[in-house]
């Protein structure tokens, strides 16, 4: 076999990210009995300290198995497993380790429709509550861009405030879903410049003032305008 033919038959190592570790020894727990239907999880610090990750990759994996109904977290009594069948749980899990991993343009245009609804939304159904949530999620950013620090983490919160702002259940969770793999994807693939941080502080306190004000347009306009670099690039660039 020539050589150039051997180079294209190797594909890159995929590397898992902890969440999709912690998520395959939870299935394996439950494959093998150890999990049952009824049972509860030891608390998130618990399994983080066992896990030896952030308690982040853990809250993430848990909500991945809430949505697709494989966990139930109740907030008095803690986090258990859901009733389920074996055969089932096997393909749902593979599907969620797998999930839209080979298809990166897909993900950002699912977030970015999703998104500019979820602010319409939260511009209409915000409370008080919210938007002193979302304000101190934008100055949370804006103090860690301003330090020169990595501002990820805060970024994605004002995210996710605008979705529980939305106060739609279903779009707060699918969002739940796609923001850690997107996030973690443009991290990896170097995808934004440094030159985005400043523009994306100016970018998010004007959605914060279009919900502010209660106008819907605008907040849409304004979530757009945030999300357009990201979502021209994932379409014009044709491999990840």
């Amino acid at each position: 076999m020539a050589q150039s033919s051997i180079i294209e038959t190797i594909k890159a190592i995929e590397v898992e990210s902890p969440v999709d570790k912690i998520i395959r020894q939870l299935k394996q727990l439950m494959s093998d009995g150890h999990l049952k239907p009824g049972d509860r999880l030891p608390a998130e610090r618990i399994l983080a300290e066992k896990f030896g990750v952030g308690r982040t990759y853990v809250r993430d994996a848990i909500r991945k198995l809430e949505f697709y109904g494989l966990l139930k977290t109740s907030p008095q009594s803690g986090t258990y497993v859901a009733h389920y069948n074996i055969q089932m749980m096997e393909g749902i899990l593979n599907d969620i380790i797998n999930f839209n991993k080979d298809d990166f343009s897909a993900l950002i245009e699912a977030r970015y429709y999703m998104e500019i609804n979820a602010a319409r939304l939260a511009a209409q159904r915000r409370t008080d509550d919210d938007l002193a949530a979302l304000k101190a999620a934008v100055d949370a950013y804006d103090a860690k861009i301003n330090a020169r620090e990595n501002a990820v983490q805060e970024d994605m919160f004002i995210h996710l405030r605008i979705a529980n702002a939305a106060k739609n259940s279903v779009m707060e969770s699918m969002l739940l879903l796609l923001l850690p793999d997107i996030i973690r994807n443009i991290i990896e693939k170097k995808i934004c410049g440094d030159y985005r941080s400043g523009e994306a502080m100016a970018e998010h306190h004007e959605i914060l003032k279009a919900i502010a004000d209660q106008d819907a347009d605008a907040a849409g306009l304004a979530m757009a305008n945030h999300l357009d670099d990201i979502l021209r690039i994932s379409r014009t660039k044709t491999t990840w």
